[in-house]
């Protein structure tokens, strides 16, 4: 009966180690961007083309399937992607999620998911989402992702079955946490690891597994677009250009499929800082979602929110969970606090007033989309916007909609200021507006004539201060608007200074700190007519993207970063008081306590320091 056993299993394993060795065909399509000017039409003309290939088992698009992750480009992108007869796998890229007036919910209503995993003729393939989610920064994998993840491997533990990757990011450091999917997948026995992004067709090695970015399918400067046609062997993989309806080219890249060994020591984030920094670390909380929202207290308790869709409360000496209220869908509105109620915006197209002691739904309001934004509460009302055109002014009491501008352009994913009887805040259509605090008339309207919507002034927050409005955009453009009328003071982009959206006011409300692409805080007159940078401090970062606002006391100035480093600038002489490493992502709205500071980080993790 041993013996039986023997020759049974080993009857199994030749036939799987044939079955793996069986050579079939698929298509890798990526960065489509349908909305943008040839997007449509070259996704049409490439599922046509598909539809006359023969031998090709299944189509993976990994990622930028839309230009902005609107609703009506997800739509006509489904319309189009309906007509494939193949078997269809499709991941969101930054493109579908970093601009997505739906907050990347609708990304997953319309193709069912936003990761898949499947087993094909003795391979597995996994893909998983890359964001960045709603605020730009370097792309990340979300926690939930990684969790499902973990989940998958541990209902699928045969780790020798060969793997295959594919994310719409490379597996490098332009993934803030490249490393949590690369350890993972280095624990199994993957084999090549397929990204889109760059628009080019390339060959890389990510911690010695094997990767290839693929072109898009855009046409660009060609007559038509393109896409890979990906050949398995068993032991060699072949990568052909496939030109729709003219010509599938000899293969540019052939590479070895086989067991790869990992025995180098990888470049990882470093958190020596940590080891002789002044702050101290209090007590840390790990979610098991992403957290896009920042923090609000009321003295005994902390609340915020992850992009699982719940809103939660913490205690705020112990940072123990003390419960937790679930929406349907994920969450970036940071959570505000007023008289016990906390009111939050979520994704699932809804306004929420949520008792602070139980956790319970107090009142909610529906809305016609996602609302993103976050609320500024303001003598017992809350003014907040939403992704359906609108901008509210709800009393926190009970929830009852006091006024509401329906005029907005585009959708509101940023905090609004408010000053001189005004409720102030940018959209992502190039619309930036002043609101009367009372009746929500329009006092005035400033555009920037930007052509491209990606260069709104709709992440920052607005700084107020002598009299004016002061904002920075994605174009390196820094502006001042009267606060009065909104006529345009100054607008300029001072030489190399590429100056992004993460900006504050100095405690003697002098300067308006801005921080600029090379990591560099700089200190911008209030009161001058032009551009004047009046104070620069030492900090000396590497290349920074995030838009999070910037805090201050008398005492220090508090800097974010793309890539979890907090850092404390005396705001005299700009020395670098202090850093601390959070994580390796993006670090969200700050709350700054008398002697401790409360930071959260988009991959879930949050800190108290004391310093």
């Amino acid at each position: 009966m041993k013996y039986t056993f023997i020759l049974v299993f080993l009857s199994f394993s030749v036939l799987w180690d044939l079955y793996a060795q069986t050579s079939f065909k698929f298509a890798q399509v990526t960065d489509t961007h349908v909305g943008g000017a040839t997007g449509a039409d070259d996704l049409r003309r490439t599922v046509a083309d598909l539809n006359k290939q023969k031998g090709i088992d299944f189509v993976i698009l990994s990622g930028d399937v839309t230009e902005f992750g609107s609703d009506d480009e997800l739509a006509l992108a489904k319309q189009i992607l309906d007509s494939l007869k193949l078997p269809l796998y499709v991941i969101p890229g930054n493109h579908d999620s970093n601009w997505s007036e739906s907050g990347a919910n609708s990304f997953r209503r319309v193709f069912g998911g936003e990761t898949f995993f499947f087993e094909h003729k003795g391979y597995q393939f996994i893909g998983t989402t890359s964001g960045p989610n709603m605020r730009m920064s370097p792309g990340q994998i979300p926690r939930e992702n990684l969790v499902w993840m973990d989940s998958v491997f541990k209902a699928n533990p045969d780790s020798n079955k060969p793997l295959i990757s594919i994310n719409h990011y490379p597996l490098d450091s332009s993934l803030n946490n490249w490393f949590e999917l690369v350890d993972r997948l280095q624990q199994r026995n993957v084999q090549l690891a397929l990204c889109g992004h760059g628009h080019i067709n390339k060959h890389y090695s990510w911690d010695d597994i094997p990767g290839v970015m693929a072109r898009s399918n855009l046409r660009a400067k060609e007559d038509v677009g393109g896409y890979n046609i990906i050949t398995m062997t068993g032991d060699s993989v072949f990568f052909q250009v496939r030109k729709p309806n003219l010509v599938t080219e000899d293969y540019w890249l052939k590479l070895p499929l086989q067991k790869i060994s990992f025995n180098t020591t990888y470049y990882r984030p470093s958190y020596a800082v940590n080891k002789t920094t002044k702050a101290k670390l209090v007590w840390e909380y790990e979610d098991h979602g992403d957290i896009g929202a920042g923090i609000s207290s009321d003295g005994k308790q902390l609340f915020t929110a992850n992009t699982v869709g719940e809103v939660y409360a913490l205690d705020l000496k112990t940072g123990s969970r003390n419960w937790s209220f679930k929406t349907g869908g994920k969450v970036y509105s940071t959570p505000e606090v007023h008289k016990g109620i906390v009111v939050v915006g979520s994704s699932d197209h809804s306004i929420y007033g949520i008792d602070a002691k139980t956790g319970r739904q107090r009142w909610r309001i529906e809305t016609g989309k996602a609302v993103l934004g976050t609320a500024s509460l303001y003598g017992g009302n809350a003014y907040i916007g939403g992704s359906d055109g609108a901008f509210r002014c709800v009393r926190v009491s009970d929830g009852k909609l006091l006024w509401i501008f329906d005029q907005v352009k585009g959708y509101v994913s940023t905090k609004p200021t408010i000053a001189d009887g005004k409720v102030i805040f940018g959209s992502w259509q190039n619309g930036f507006y002043a609101l009367d605090l009372k009746t929500g008339k329009k006092v005035w309207e400033w555009e920037s004539g930007a052509s491209n919507r990606m260069f709104s002034a709709a992440a920052c927050y607005p700084v107020v201060a002598n009299n004016r409005v002061f904002i920075v955009a994605p174009d390196r453009f820094m502006t001042a608007l009267d606060l009065k009328t909104g006529k345009q003071l100054w607008r300029e982009k001072k030489g190399n200074l590429k100056v992004r959206e993460s900006m504050g006011l100095s405690s003697d409300e002098k300067l308006v700190y801005v921080k600029t692409m090379d990591g560099e805080l700089l200190g911008v007159s209030v009161s001058k007519d032009s551009m004047s940078v009046d104070w620069k401090s030492k900090l000396h970062l590497p290349y920074e993207l995030v838009p999070t606002a910037i805090y201050s006391n008398k005492t220090a100035v508090f800097v974010p970063s793309h890539s979890g480093l907090l850092s404390a600038i005396e705001p005299n002489a700009g020395d670098v008081l202090w850093q601390y490493k959070i994580s390796n992502g993006m670090i969200n709205p700050l709350l700054v306590l008398e002697d401790k500071i409360v930071v959260s980080t988009m991959d879930g993790k949050i800190v108290m320091l004391s310093f």
